[in-house]
């Protein structure tokens, strides 16, 4: 009885959590709903709860919470109205329950079962996996496929993506790192493109939070130590400035926050200085409160009152008010000297542009008929859907495609005429031609650059003005692919190319279906599909194109098949045919060899093949994970700069990997340290303190010293991390030495 009772009271208990999270996604709406909208919300809500009634997450929660909260961020965070929270709500039902899209569709209409088919993730049935290089890439490219038909299904999906990374931690380490990695990949900078800045921060953060968790960690603890100190400065900073907006009758309001703990992670990276000297921590944000005609003259007047109390630094002023980002981001910058000589960024925008900034896409959408400026979007869906046209792209190709399309750095460049073009940071004079169109792509012969003759690779720079000169003899070839950047122009190079193949493969065709007769086999797609696939060709087109420039010889490779019917039988499978799969291979264990203390899937890795990743050689102590790959198995570092790539697009050869609290094992770890070059003694107090002091020893040393500051790269035998950090807090005791980072 008091088992039942317990039973009772749990049922009880979560019933009253998901009511309470449902009436708080309803006061989380804040766009117009009407009585229809009421009612189908509703719908959605009991559909969900039903569906999933049996499902729990990893945390142990009923799992229906996930697409209620989902729902509740959809329109609390992004700005998405009624529709958007109904397929938030019944996001994973198709997929995860006996729900059907037909279902949905007979229930809520077309358009919200076009938007859960597009949240649905593609089931790939074993026997196709075989051929799915990965199968991540393929779902990435149904679900961004849907940008150019409703953009609410990839805004939904990001939603879905947020929550899933506030709530990582319950996952085991090694699916972490994946999720991470996918984050980072392709939502984080697609967050960017959309203008989702607030997204696009946390997305950064959380990653970072588990792929580099100790700096992490550390960033987090010296923001939280300084916060006090921090929001003193603010106040003591926005004082003088309060007074003269106040004087000069401007509605206004001040926020002060932090820089986000990526972004600081990224500034010691790239300026190679320790916490304590990055002075501009924070940004302090000015939001006016003025009519869309008066925004640009009320933002540079407070700019003028900024900079007759504080000195500017002309070079870090940015103005994206004139000439808003291609995502549609409005905002003036400048970094001022500020008191006791620390480098402050101010930001001063109005109260549109800093919804449109906090929310990006749903928010440009909200204001988009009171503005007079062209939507800023258009262009970049058009740059998508040429992408998507090509629908016979390998799904990493399109992956890869579509990731330069969201570009955080722009370039603009103007026509002979004047016009002006956003290309990404690293955009070429080939680039602009295909920007133009895709004719002056295909046949551009030269280009001059600020009427300078160029090659077609040449980067161009801001305020570049390009003429192309075309021919309609010319035409593109592969190298012209390493002369792009953007998805576009590498998306119409191979279209072209793939024309002319067709064109130089007809030959091939017709020998293909004169040796298919000579057997008695049928010139049918089947048919050719069963060749094709033999012999690894993805498009029929190269399997034509190769066999006119006689690389094949159909009459020796038919007879590894019988005819039956008209159709192709394979007789012969040879082992170099055989397609490449990645295995878990094992070998001998020599137990005179010390074990490494490694453990992958929870087993001890001894006896398995495998070896540590070059790119980042990893420790003990490391996060680390395995992959597997047709080359064998690596251990990779969680923060190995491959790590993205890799458990971005092949997450399903990922394998947990942890360590031992102890190995015997040396093992390899490279460090940078830098100083100034006092020219006394710095290498010998550097090799003492390593091996004498603390008798490891050293494998290689190189130092290089450039106008007074010195670099040093020494790469030693450590057993984990514990005696790296060890190492690491020994040499900045050194006089001479300013920083010690270990390699990645």
């Amino acid at each position: 009885m008091s088992e039942i009772l317990i039973k009772e009271t749990r049922e009880e208990k979560e019933k009253r959590l998901i009511t309470r999270a449902y009436r708080n996604l309803l006061r989380s709406i804040k766009t117009k709903t009407d009585k229809k909208d009421k009612v189908n919300i509703r719908a959605a809500y009991e559909l969900a709860v039903e569906a999933h009634k049996t499902q729990r997450r990893k945390t142990g929660e009923p799992y229906v919470l996930h697409p209620i909260e989902v729902a509740r961020i959809c329109t609390a965070e992004i700005g998405l109205g009624a529709t958007a929270v109904i397929c938030a709500l019944l996001h994973d039902v198709v997929e995860d329950t006996s729900v059907s899209l037909n279902d949905i569709k007979e229930q809520f209409g077309e358009r919200v079962a076009l938007i859960v088919n597009g949240l649905t993730k593609l089931d790939f049935k074993s026997e196709d996996s075989a051929d799915v290089e990965s199968p991540q890439a393929e779902n990435f490219k149904k679900v961004l496929s849907t940008l150019t038909v409703d953009v609410r299904v990839v805004l939904i999906k990001m939603a879905d993506r947020l929550h899933n990374m506030r709530t990582l931690g319950a996952m085991p380490p090694h699916k972490q790192v994946k999720i991470a990695a996918e984050t980072s990949f392709i939502y984080s900078p697609l967050a960017h493109r959309l203008g989702l800045y607030k997204m696009k921060t946390e997305f950064e953060d959380l990653s970072m939070k588990i792929t580099n968790r100790d700096v992490y960690a550390d960033i987090s603890q010296k923001l939280q130590a300084t916060k006090k100190e921090r929001n003193r400065y603010i106040k003591e900073f926005i004082e003088p400035l309060e007074k003269e907006l106040k004087e000069n009758m401007i509605p206004y309001r001040t926020t002060g926050r932090p820089k986000s703990v990526y972004s600081i992670w990224n500034k010691l990276k790239t300026k190679k200085i320790p916490f304590e000297e990055i002075y501009d921590l924070f940004a302090v944000r000015i939001i006016v409160d003025v009519p869309p005609s008066k925004e640009k003259s009320i933002c540079w007047q407070v700019y003028s009152i900024i900079t007759d109390v504080y000195l500017p630094i002309p070079e870090r002023l940015k103005d994206w008010v004139t000439v808003p980002k291609a995502n549609g981001y409005e905002s003036l910058h400048t970094t001022v000297v500020g008191p006791k000589g620390r480098f402050v960024e101010v930001q001063i925008r109005s109260e549109r542009m800093d919804d449109i900034a906090e929310r990006g896409f749903a928010a440009h959408w909200k204001y988009k008929k009171a503005s007079k400026s062209p939507n800023v979007y258009d262009a970049w869906l058009n740059n998508v859907r040429e992408i998507l046209d090509n629908s016979s792209m390998d799904a990493i190709d399109f992956l890869n495609d579509f990731k330069t399309n969201l570009f955080n750095e722009e370039v603009y460049v103007y026509t002979p005429k004047g016009d002006m073009r956003v290309l990404p940071k690293g955009g070429t004079a080939l680039d602009f031609a295909f920007s133009i169109h895709s004719d002056v792509g295909y046949h551009a012969t030269a280009i001059k650059v600020n009427n300078k003759l160029v090659p077609m690779g040449h980067v161009l720079k801001n305020g570049d003005q390009v003429h192309i000169t075309t021919n309609k003899s010319q035409k593109p070839s592969e190298s012209w692919l390493k002369m792009v950047a953007t998805g576009k122009a590498r998306n119409k190079i191979r279209s072209a190319m793939k024309e002319e193949r067709k064109k130089e493969g007809q030959i091939g065709r017709e020998t293909l279906e004169r040796k298919f007769k000579n057997i008695k086999a049928d010139f049918v797609e089947s048919n050719i599909e069963i060749f094709a696939k033999f012999l690894k060709y993805k498009s029929h087109v190269d399997l034509y194109f190769d066999i006119s420039k006689e690389k094949l010889n159909p009459t020796e490779l038919l007879k590894n098949f019988t005819v039956e019917g008209g159709k192709l039988k394979l007789i012969v499978i040879k082992e170099d045919k055989l397609p490449e799969k990645p295995v878990l291979t094992t070998k001998p264990v020599d137990l005179t060899i010390p074990r490494s203390g490694l453990h992958i899937n929870g087993e001890p890795a001894d006896n398995l093949d495998y070896s540590f990743a070059t790119c980042c050689h990893p420790v003990p102590g490391d996060a680390v994970f395995a992959y597997l790959s047709t080359n064998g198995l690596k251990i990779h570092r969680s923060n190995c700069p491959n790590a993205t790539n890799l458990a971005a697009k092949y997450g399903y050869r990922i394998l947990r990997a942890d360590w031992e609290s102890v190995s015997a094992t040396n093992f390899a770890a490279t460090l940078v340290i830098t100083g100034v070059d006092t020219g006394i003694g710095v290498i010998e107090a550097i090799t003492n303190q390593i091996s004498s002091g603390l008798g490891l020893n050293i494998r290689s040393f190189q130092i290089a010293s450039n106008e007074g500051i010195y670099e040093c790269q020494i790469s030693l035998q450590v057993k984990n991390t514990a005696q790296l950090g060890l190492v690491v807090k020994s040499l900045k005791n050194i006089s001479g030495v300013d920083m010690v980072t270990r390699m990645e």
